[in-house]
């Protein structure tokens, strides 16, 4: 099974550790793991901000860096629904390039789903010890349908407990450009799910989007607190987490 893995810019600029323990699981699960090394944006802020000219630009790189795969997975629910979710209205009624973004659309997946749905991964090879709590993005969870499938991994670890937040599905105040043109709203819901999290005394809050995880880490940092470890939950799975 040719796997196409799309790292995303903001792994690859951020935490490209999170790129590696994705890279080893999917070589844990048997597949052959191609990494185009072209690759860069899927156009999502483009086509959130209304550039469409842009996000089409970046789909058609896409497109053509990945369309020899028998799938692409990406450790991001807001990458992985850009590509098989938009892809398609992006280049509704352009002929083959529409044919084309709806074939790798569907065989495009968030990185959990794919290990549990299409990979039937049973060894999990991170050795984490402690109690977790788990934040549900929101295009993961809406777009996808990513709920059970990280917490069916996490459950596979036996130095894990899994303590649920309250709200566990409710934004935490990101959403890309959003986080930007309404900041004090933003603020706000993290703040919110920031004292979910805590209500829990996990020692760690795992989630699966990086954007996501910068805003939730910045806000516990900056209400004081330096305890609670922000992690992907391919860090953990693959025993990347530090």
């Amino acid at each position: 099974m040719r796997v196409g893995l799309f790292v995303t810019c903001l792994v690859d600029l951020m935490r490209p550790r999170i790129g590696f323990a994705a890279l080893r699981l999917l070589e844990q699960a048997g597949c052959e793991v191609v990494v185009p090394l072209s690759q860069t944006c899927c156009g999502q802020p483009a086509y959130n901000s209304g550039d469409r000219s842009a996000a089409r630009a970046l789909a058609e790189k896409v497109l053509r860096e990945f369309e020899g795969v028998d799938y692409l997975v990406a450790p991001s629910g807001s990458c992985a629904g850009m590509i098989r979710t938009h892809y398609p209205a992006l280049f509704a009624g352009d002929g083959e390039l529409a044919a084309r973004a709806a074939s790798l659309g569907a065989r495009t997946y968030e990185l959990t789903d794919f290990l549990v749905n299409v990979a039937h991964l049973e060894h999990v090879p991170g050795d984490f010890r402690g109690t977790v709590t788990y934040h549900d993005s929101c295009s993961g969870l809406r777009e996808l349908g990513v709920k059970d499938q990280p917490r069916q991994l996490l459950a596979r670890m036996p130095g894990v407990r899994l303590e649920e937040m309250p709200a566990a599905e409710e934004c935490c105040g990101f959403g890309g450009t959003f986080a930007v043109k309404f900041g004090d709203v933003s603020a706000r819901l993290a703040e919110k799910k920031c004292a979910h999290i805590q209500a829990t005394g996990a020692d760690a809050v795992v989630l699966g989007d990086l954007g996501c995880m910068l805003h939730i880490e910045g806000r516990l940092r900056r209400m004081g607190d330096d305890k609670t470890r922000v992690l992907h939950i391919a860090e953990v799975l693959a025993g990347e987490a530090g």
